[in-house]
């Protein structure tokens, strides 16, 4: 097992990502935004011209790609077969489809295998993601779950994507509600994680906060 797992869960526009990566800089740790491999399986699915409801169809080409991600806090980065997609992976299209590709259970099976195998391999590190306190790492040194306000994290997204704040705030809910309801590994708390709500924090606020629950032993 690794010597420290960091499990950091919650919604879009939570701040789980930049935490993350902030917190796996100051601890000298490994970084994997579980995120980004299911936007890739997404990306190849919409490449592939694939309904990404189609669950079936959509677990053929996620067997069928090789996803690789980087761990490296200072330089995270995600391809595709060899291919970067760094930047198509977080466009609207696959912001749009990801939760459904997401649902799919095959695809869940392959990516948490993989996500396991990656922890298991490294000394630190903190993961970011959905499902990373209760399926993932389940017995990570210490569980995490950011969560903010509606509006907040409605207007987080929308500065990082300089989109319309109505707008977002309607996907963020749509997509609450389908990551929260899906049949296999839903958005939810594990029972032994430590709810921060950083509605009102700024990000060196969180990460300290979070530092100090590890010195804690927490």
């Amino acid at each position: 097992m690794s010597e420290l797992v960091v499990a950091v869960d919650g919604p879009s526009g939570s701040g789980k990502s930049t935490v993350s990566r902030r917190l796996a800089e100051l601890l000298g740790a490994r970084y994997l935004d579980t995120g980004a491999m299911y936007r890739a399986v997404t990306w190849a699915v919409l490449r592939a011209d694939v309904d990404p409801r189609d669950a079936e169809a959509v677990a053929k080409v996620a067997a069928d790609i090789e996803v690789a991600v980087g761990t490296d806090p200072r330089a995270a980065h995600t391809t595709v077969d060899g291919q970067p997609v760094d930047a198509e992976i977080r466009g609207p299209a696959v912001t749009s489809a990801v939760s459904a590709v997401a649902a799919v259970p095959e695809v869940r099976r392959l990516l948490v295998a993989q996500q396991r195998k990656i922890i298991a391999a490294t000394d630190r590190i903190v993961v970011e993601g959905r499902d990373i306190g209760t399926v993932v790492a389940p017995d990570a040194h210490l569980k995490v779950y950011l969560t903010a306000s509606e509006d907040e994290r409605a207007r987080r997204r929308s500065a990082e994507d300089e989109a319309d704040l109505v707008r977002t705030a309607a996907d963020l809910a749509r997509r609450d509600q389908f990551d929260s309801t899906r049949a296999t590994d839903p958005l939810r708390r594990a029972p032994d994680a430590v709810v921060l709500d950083t509605t009102t924090l700024g990000i060196d606020e969180v990460v300290t906060r979070l530092v100090h629950m590890l010195g804690a032993g927490s």
